[in-house]
């Protein structure tokens, strides 16, 4: 059976590439016979990266042979159906999921974060495409409410978890050695691991993490990490973080496989992240996580394992990071097991429900 995978793939985001290693990790242990295509922005890269056949993102002509010789076209994971972060792409998704309806191919939404989506034309258009789709997932209430606000409601729709929470844990021991590259833990210090990203108007959040990082350093001796999860954007922010502080910090500055960035976070004691999935492997890695909010996705995220934010990016202070890391460090429960537990068991739901809609006649 024959699959093609639309998303933001081939951008060297490791969140997203995390996304489609834990799709297509999942899919072929339920069924070695499916055989996967992906939409990338690099093809090369993603064949590489994750041993799969590959077209170009703006080839219109290949793309429309991959989807007529699919037996699925499976839009997601990720925030993808959304006009905030770019207006253009929201069209270009659904313009994929209109080229396979019009083939008579059947469409899935996989674990996808919905909105949100501004503008009446935009709404429409979500509207009108979304509701001849064959079967909706979506990674948390918040995506369930975006589509019931927007009158879609003709699919199936099924509220699961993002796909990452489905992919297993590895070893530490990788991240163990590429930190004792770089000089870190080689001591009893703990290490808190830091995940960043630029993002409009974020000097506050910026100059708030700079300054509770440096009073770890100074209160608890503490090692401070950057952790990258899209190379090279998130080295430079991390580095502009880095220089802000007055104690020494170590920024990674290599581009990590998934299982190499898994094992990183795993070794850190406690993690502090603005980007979501940074954050879901810290769940799927069994670390005290942070997350300080740009987007509803974080906030929805930590509050389905009975988190909050430490804040926005203008309200976030150094005294709540500084307040909330010691909080982690000396917990012994730091965050619900069965709620995460919970979460890997939807996520792997999404999996299921992709292959009998697969076979379905």
């Amino acid at each position: 059976m024959k699959i093609l995978i639309s998303g933001y793939y081939g951008s060297k985001n490791g969140g997203d590439e995390a996304m489609l290693a834990a799709m297509l990790e999942v899919l072929r242990e339920m069924d070695s016979n499916i055989s996967a295509t992906v939409i990338s922005l690099n093809p090369e890269y993603t064949k590489k990266r994750h041993k799969v056949d590959a077209v170009k993102w703006l080839d219109v002509f290949s793309i429309i042979k991959k989807i007529l010789a699919a037996d699925l076209l499976i839009s997601g994971g990720g925030s993808l159906l959304q006009n905030v972060t770019s207006r253009r792409s929201l069209y270009y998704y659904l313009g994929i999921i209109f080229l396979a309806k019009i083939f008579g191919r059947k469409v899935m939404l996989y674990a996808q974060g919905i909105g949100p989506i501004r503008g009446t034309l935009a709404q429409k258009l979500m509207n009108w495409i979304v509701n001849r789709v064959d079967l909706i997932t979506v990674r948390d209430h918040g995506s369930l409410e975006e589509l019931k606000n927007l009158k879609i409601n003709r699919p199936q729709i099924f509220c699961t978890a993002d796909p990452v929470l489905a992919i297993k844990a590895v070893p530490t021991e990788f991240g163990e050695k590429i930190l004792g590259s770089y000089g870190v833990g080689k001591s009893d210090k703990k290490v808190i691991g830091v995940s960043v990203r630029r993002w409009n108007n974020w000097q506050n959040c910026q100059a708030s993490l700079a300054s509770a990082l440096d009073k770890l350093v100074d209160e608890i001796d503490a090692e401070i990490v950057f952790v990258p999860m899209q190379f090279p954007e998130d080295i430079k922010a991390a580095k502009a973080t880095a220089e802000l502080m007055k104690n020494k910090s170590v920024v990674l500055e290599d581009e990590f496989s998934t299982g190499e960035i898994l094992s990183l976070v795993g070794c850190t004691d406690v993690l502090i992240s603005i980007r979501l999935h940074a954050l879901i492997f810290a769940g799927v890695m069994g670390v005290p996580m942070l997350g300080i909010s740009y987007d509803p996705k974080i906030d929805r995220f930590l509050d389905s394992i009975g988190e909050k934010p430490l804040g926005d990016l203008d309200s976030v202070t150094a005294e709540t990071i500084f307040i909330e890391t010691i909080k982690k460090l000396d917990a012994k429960n730091f965050h619900n097991e069965s709620l995460l537990k919970n979460l890997r068991e939807a996520a792997l739901k999404n999996a299921r429900l992709a292959i009998e809609l697969l076979y379905k006649k």
